[in-house]
């Protein structure tokens, strides 16, 4: 197995060869063909958060072909020689709470691939902890575009399903990023009014060839506009503002980690029985229910392809922030 691993804080990635473990009953053996560079993954290669262990090998985005399962594995879902794919999440516990409820990405014990250390999908191949964690994916997919999916499209999707969004809606996506450009494109194929909130003017004309009806910046908010505004910015926003732009019992839900606290005033949430909510990336059935989504309507993310021999370049473009608008290895 060889693993494009970084030794050490925001040090340069080196390919090293090492044994593969003896596969347990329910993992999944992956030849990678294509990953996605996630800012997450170059976050911890920089130990941003302060929690990496190295040596470390990023990588959360994967698609690529079984070649080995353990004896547990169902054939029905999983076989030598299929096209799947593994995203964030590797496997759960499936005995907790959050689990046996089918809400596997709250499980306080989930394989989470971008802890793992030196386990990540930049390698030649990668191992899903448990098979029910491995997606499949619609031949309608390419493999290169629709590797961001896996992260990008697990993140923007789900709440779509959990907090109720309808047709009929009203909706804002804050930043015209990675995750961004893929959640206006979920909600216009939805049939919501979209509208993009971006302070790159240059970004405008792109979001509105992803689906946005209306592109403004954050200054021009206007009061009750919106019944949900998913927010994949980073950046410390006047988010009092947006509160206030939610229509009674509207929703202000963050999937794209602040980079500072993040404040409102109480009286604009009551009044007009707002909410504030988090999401994170999707249970294996929102997951593949995504992909068949995708699938349907010809959604993939906008992607920049690199080889794997110039793996650093690709991490660097992401470091920048200069990706339009997913960047993709082809290992």
């Amino acid at each position: 197995m060889l693993k494009y691993t970084v030794e050490k804080a925001g040090a340069a990635v080196q390919a090293l060869e090492s044994d593969a473990p003896p596969l347990k009953p329910r993992e999944v053996e992956v030849a990678v063909s294509h990953c996605g560079v996630c800012l997450t993954d170059v976050n911890l290669i920089d130990d941003l958060y302060g929690i990496t262990r190295f040596p470390f090998v990023a990588g959360h985005e994967s698609i690529g072909v079984v070649t080995a399962v353990g004896a547990d594995v169902d054939p029905r879902f999983v076989a030598v020689g299929q096209r799947v794919g593994v995203g964030a999440i590797g496997g759960s516990c499936e005995t907790c709470e959050w689990c046996l409820s089918g809400q596997q990405n709250l499980c306080p014990d989930k394989d989470d691939l971008v802890g793992r250390g030196d386990g990540g999908a930049f390698a030649s191949h990668v191992r899903a902890s448990d098979w029910r964690h491995v997606q499949q994916i619609p031949e309608a997919l390419p493999s290169a575009a629709a590797a961001p999916l896996l992260c990008a499209g697990s993140t923007v999707f789900p709440p779509l399903l959990r907090n109720g969004v309808r047709p009929t809606d009203r909706v804002a996506v804050v930043g015209v990023g990675g995750l961004g450009h893929l959640a206006i494109k979920f909600l216009a194929a939805w049939g919501c009014h979209v509208t993009a909130i971006t302070s790159t003017a240059a970004k405008a004309e792109d979001a509105r060839r992803f689906g946005a009806h209306e592109v403004i910046a954050g200054k021009d908010l206007t009061a009750s506009s919106f019944d949900f505004v998913l927010s994949t910015a980073p950046g410390d926003l006047p988010w009092g503002d947006y509160v206030k732009a939610l229509r009674p019992r509207g929703t202000l839900c963050f999937v794209g980690v602040p980079h500072a606290p993040v404040s409102f005033g109480g009286i604009d949430l009551m009044m007009g029985e707002r909410r504030v909510v988090g999401g994170v990336v999707g249970t294996p059935v929102e997951v593949q229910l995504m992909l068949e989504f995708a699938a349907r309507h010809g959604i993939v993310a906008e992607i920049e392809t690199y080889p794997v021999a110039k793996i650093d370049d690709a991490i660097e473009r992401v470091r920048r922030g200069d990706a339009r608008y997913r960047v993709v290895l082809e290992m």
